[in-house]
């Protein structure tokens, strides 16, 4: 089997913000919409006090309470554990966003851009009309992902079948792989340094891993 996930190394960010300007260019996502964000957070106390960056999203959770609610069948899971969203069944309940544990759901019901009313060059060659008005997230680029496969090249080692997010990664902190593939980049990280999930006590089974330290 494939199970993809992602992998953040916290003593590499730097909160740059580039991979969520990568993912916002490569989605044309709409302003205030931003499917990876980077938090900027305070940890101990004084005088003892440094910064943590944490990049996060759509966990693609192996037991997705957002499919659980959802009363279309709009969001799905694949066998390869990413979870999915058809916009053409969507009807914009909104019930997924509520449900995510992770604030991971956006909902636009008009079109916006960045400067104005018109799209940007980028923009309109990215713009779906099919994301109106229905939920989004972080799709993992599984578009990149399924692209990439078929032409036989490997998620998180060719960057033609990798997230964009991972590709434009400055410090070499996100990771992206096959965690059922003990030979894969990501099962490497995660067997040589102490990791955790988000919220893992809640049972969903987060497909994104954080490390911290070395095992």
């Amino acid at each position: 089997m494939t199970r993809y996930v992602m992998v953040a190394d916290l003593r590499r960010c730097v909160g740059c913000q580039t991979c969520t300007a990568a993912c916002k260019h490569a989605n044309a996502t709409p302003p205030g919409v931003q499917w990876r964000r980077v938090l900027d957070m305070e940890i101990g106390e004084y005088p003892d006090v440094r910064r943590a960056f944490v990049p996060v999203g759509c966990m693609h959770c192996a037991d997705p309470p957002c499919m659980e609610v959802c009363p279309s069948t709009a969001t799905r899971q694949r066998d390869d554990g990413i979870v999915t969203i058809d916009y053409d069944l969507c009807i914009g309940c909104a019930y997924c966003a509520v449900a995510c544990p992770y604030q991971a759901r956006y909902k636009v019901e008009t079109p916006r851009f960045a400067y104005g009313e018109a799209p940007t060059e980028s923009e309109a060659q990215r713009h779906e009309a099919g994301r109106i008005g229905v939920s989004t997230k972080c799709t993992f680029c599984v578009d990149r992902i399924d692209s990439g496969v078929e032409q036989g090249l490997t998620p998180g080692e060719d960057p033609e079948a990798t997230p964009a997010c991972v590709n434009s990664c400055i410090a070499k902190a996100l990771h992206f792989g096959d965690l059922d593939d003990p030979d894969s980049n990501v099962s490497q990280l995660l067997a040589e340094n102490q990791h955790f999930r988000m919220h893992e006590e809640l049972g969903t089974g987060p497909g994104f891993y954080y490390l911290w330290d070395r095992a």
